[in-house]
């Protein structure tokens, strides 16, 4: 199986509050709604469960959308034989995603992520994890900001995608993200290019939930689209956390996290994929990571 979560922003549609600010909660009804198949939702306490069968999956979306700052969710994934299932959501969008391919019994979840801006993706990267994601509750994040994207696995980079606009490389910077999860059932490609289908016998499939937080720029849908950066940018006394000259590169503590990260657990990069891109693709020539 494969749980994601994701930020992304479809062309034109905001939605938010009367207030732009900052909002930060560990609660799923203070952030989120559920967007599909309801009867596929359990709750316990603070506790959200999805549930995929085969009759369907399950998915939620945030209230609100939100440019810059940092989104993090505590998921446990399904143990066992949970070949594929994964999530997904359209294609026109800038979007950050995280996605975890679903395994065979005895072999490691694939941690996919990607990256669109301007509706293109195909930055696919793939990694193993340094733990077994089964068996407790770990972190997943999203840090964004005018300088970077970062992806996180217990506050540990594994991932950076930095703004190269100087060299005429387009970021994602003037839209507001929703956040989005799902799981459904993706057995044409999801493992092993579709070769491995899903085993029915071991459903429903249960990805769990909690420690939801999100600590970023709320943005109303009274806000003109090109007014949306403005509002979310520190400027005069206006100081947001996202901005300050720490939050603009990783640390050196972080940049020796990601290499060790690379170095032993990076399994597949679509910069290095000279099969379907023998052209490499202009931002890998210019990334550090």
């Amino acid at each position: 199986m494969a749980v994601s979560f994701k930020m992304c922003a479809s062309f034109g549609l905001f939605v938010g509050l009367m207030m732009l600010g900052l909002v930060s909660s560990a609660k799923f009804d203070e952030l989120f709604q559920p967007g599909w198949a309801m009867d596929h939702f359990i709750y316990e306490g603070e506790l959200l469960k999805l549930k995929l069968d085969n009759y369907s999956g399950a998915g939620f979306a945030s209230k609100s959308k939100y440019l810059f700052g940092k989104v993090t969710m505590q998921i446990k994934l399904v143990e066992g034989d949970s070949a594929g299932t994964m999530s997904s959501d359209g294609p026109n969008h800038n979007e950050f995603d995280f996605e975890f391919l679903g395994n065979t019994t005895g072999e490691p979840y694939l941690v996919q992520t990607n990256v669109y801006v301007n509706g293109v993706g195909n930055r696919e990267q793939r990694m193993n994890l340094w733990f077994d994601p089964t068996k407790d509750f770990h972190s997943y994040s999203v840090l964004w900001n005018q300088r970077q994207v970062v992806f996180l696995v217990d506050e540990t980079p594994i991932r950076v995608h930095t703004n190269m606009e100087h060299k005429g490389i387009p970021f994602p910077k003037d839209q507001a993200m929703g956040v989005y999860s799902s799981i459904w059932n993706a057995d044409d490609w999801a493992t092993q290019g579709g070769l491995v289908k899903t085993d029915w016998s071991h459903a429903p499939f249960i990805a769990s939930y909690k420690g939801f937080e999100i600590d970023a720029c709320e943005c109303p849908v009274s806000v003109a689209a090109n007014e949306i950066a403005d509002k979310c940018r520190s400027s005069g006394e206006k100081r947001f956390w996202w901005d300050e000259p720490t939050m603009s590169e990783l640390s050196v503590h972080q940049s020796h996290q990601l290499v060790w990260v690379r170095a032993n657990h990076l399994v597949y990069d679509y910069c290095t994929d000279t099969a379907r891109f023998p052209v490499m693709p202009v931002e890998c020539e210019h990334h550090r990571h």
